[in-house]
């Protein structure tokens, strides 16, 4: 189940739409970036999002949207969490309107002030039309009905919570995230294998000292440390559907210090690697009876 730090997604429809109903062990899934529009909708439990540096919390049954393009990562408190997740590709959109690119929707649930909250309110009302109609078994209509349901969202979405900002002038300097989104790549490509400062910082043309000045300003912490972070959860991915050794999955994903990968993988998950595995174990036993 490994997913690259820059995502992408083959089950989008002829509509431009992938819809997920989604339950996995609660835990950290690292910052990353993809070309779609992403909403999420937590079903239960809450979780923290951090988008662009600034952390939210999202609490069940409220919608939140992340732009295409803006880095984001979760990070799930239940132990179990169910979630609808939408990505919405913008290009299939431009059948709509041909200027979707130069729209930048804001829809924070903190962020939503009282005057704004009625059309909010029914945005979250379609996500629970969406969540029934899930329910419901044998519908033959079900694509065409939950894809309808989701270009409501989406217009709402359009109306009441975006900004249509001037497309960006030939010549316009590279910003911060533009070359994080550079370096995010580079890390999803390349996280098995060994990477160093001198490494990350030639990517972007940087000396060693100012990409990490650089890096941490922007993401809040050094890049070794979310390269390990990268590592850690494509292992603890791997520790949920294999019985392999966690040595071998340590080596598979690009970790040789196994203190460093203890303190790291305990930071995010709160656990051991064997009390993760014998927790999803016992998980899949209780959902079997």
């Amino acid at each position: 189940m490994n997913q690259p730090f820059y995502e992408t997604f083959h089950e989008i429809s002829p509509q431009g739409i992938a819809l997920s109903y989604l339950t996995f062990p609660g835990g950290h899934h690292p910052l990353h970036w993809h070309e779609e529009l992403e909403l999420l909708y937590p079903l239960n439990g809450e979780a923290d999002i951090v988008v662009e540096g600034k952390k939210h919390r999202l609490l069940k049954r409220h919608l939140m949207a992340v732009e295409s393009r803006q880095v984001h990562g979760t990070h799930a408190y239940k132990g179990t969490s169910m979630f609808i997740c939408i990505h919405i590709s913008k290009r299939y959109m431009q059948t709509y309107l041909p200027d979707i690119d130069l729209y930048r929707i804001h829809c924070i649930p903190e962020d939503i002030g009282d005057e704004r909250f009625p059309e909010y309110h029914e945005i979250c009302r379609l996500m629970e039309t969406l969540t029934r109609l899930y329910m419901v078994e044998d519908i033959p209509t079900f694509t065409m009905e939950s894809e309808g349901i989701i270009l409501q969202v989406l217009s709402r979405l359009l109306r009441f919570f975006s900004e249509h900002r001037a497309p960006r002038l030939p010549g316009t300097s590279v910003s911060a995230f533009d070359r994080l989104r550079t370096i995010l790549a580079y890390v999803g490509a390349h996280y098995r294998e060994p990477i160093t400062l001198q490494d990350a910082a030639g990517e972007l043309g940087f000396t060693r000292e100012y990409f990490c000045r650089f890096f941490k300003k922007n993401m809040g912490l050094p890049f070794l440390e979310y390269l390990g972070e990268v590592r850690a959860s494509h292992i603890y991915q791997d520790l949920l559907h294999s019985d392999e050794p966690v040595s071998l999955l340590m080596e598979r994903h690009g970790f040789t210090n196994q203190k460093l990968f203890n303190k790291t993988f305990k930071k995010l998950y709160g656990c051991t690697p064997s009390a993760a595995r014998k927790a999803a174990r016992q998980t899949e036993s209780s959902a079997a009876h």
